[in-house]
């Protein structure tokens, strides 16, 4: 449901604004990005920039420029005129176009987790079950797994499983070892995350997720992690405690302005969801 984003912190006396970063982004994605801020009139359009490299110092170019020095350009004349159109407190997201790459990837913006919402959307079309199942898009995920703590505190389900992307490293400038998941080759099991901060996948669920795959002849990759987390972490640990389980499609470039997944994968895993539904 939510996305990585900006918020507009302040506004100069030339109508140039100051951002803060919502959630984990890296510095050097939004250098000279298209970006959307989302006032309480509507979408306005604007650039992110900074010192052009032709006035920078030696020292200067060999560095990321932190954020602090960035800003956004909506075309304002002085702070009077970005003030009709901007306020301090407005959430700002990157401005792409979602779009095909070859025959079965597909890339856009926040596929993190808008994936995840595509999947569970396209499962409650399909479910057949006779448990009683919850859809819930939460709120807030990458800042603190909000939605998922308040979620799943007032449903108490006897049974969870968070939908996410995962980390996939079948790119160049990464070793396999530190990234195993590859697009194309199934849903990820995920059975740790953040070293175990996170969450420790129920050995139930694990079992049930890996037997419902093999039996169906869904293709699978299991995930220990060492960074991030998802929902999960924050649903295990909800009242007395709820088995959880994770199911990611792995996608490149996540946590950036675009990122990359397989659609194959993505239908693999609402078909494997499906069958776990069937199953319990």
């Amino acid at each position: 449901m939510d996305e990585i984003g900006l918020m507009v912190r302040y506004i100069d006396k030339e109508g140039f604004i100051k951002f803060s970063k919502i959630g984990g982004i890296n510095d050097q994605m939004l250098l000279n990005q298209e970006v959307c801020i989302h006032t309480s009139q509507g979408v306005v359009i604007g650039v992110i920039g900074s010192k052009p490299p032709h006035r920078m110092k030696a020292a200067e170019k060999k560095k990321v420029l932190e954020y602090e020095h960035m800003f956004i350009d909506i075309g304002a004349a002085n702070r009077e005129e970005a003030e009709e159109k901007v306020n301090v407190g407005d959430p700002i997201t990157i401005s792409q176009e979602f779009g095909e790459l070859g025959d079965e990837l597909v890339k856009g913006k926040a596929l993190d987790n808008r994936v995840g919402c595509a999947v569970l959307i396209e499962v409650m079309k399909r479910a057949r079950s006779d448990a009683t199942i919850y859809a819930v898009g939460t709120v807030q995920e990458e800042v603190g797994l909000k939605g998922a703590r308040t979620s799943a505190y007032r449903i108490n389900p006897d049974l969870a499983l968070a939908l996410d992307v995962t980390i996939a490293g079948d790119h160049p400038g990464i070793k396999e070892e530190e990234a195993p998941a590859k697009t194309g080759k199934g849903p990820c099991i995920i059975l740790t995350d953040a070293s175990g901060r996170g969450l420790i996948t129920h050995p139930q669920i694990k079992e049930l997720l890996i037997e419902v795959a093999e039996e169906e002849n869904i293709p699978y990759q299991l995930e220990v992690s060492e960074g991030g987390t998802t929902d999960a972490s924050a649903i295990h640990l909800t009242r007395e405690g709820i088995p959880t389980g994770v199911i990611s499609p792995a996608s490149r470039y996540i946590h950036t302005p675009v990122s990359v997944v397989n659609v194959k994968d993505v239908e693999m895993v609402v078909e494997l969801i499906l069958a776990v539904l069937r199953r319990v």
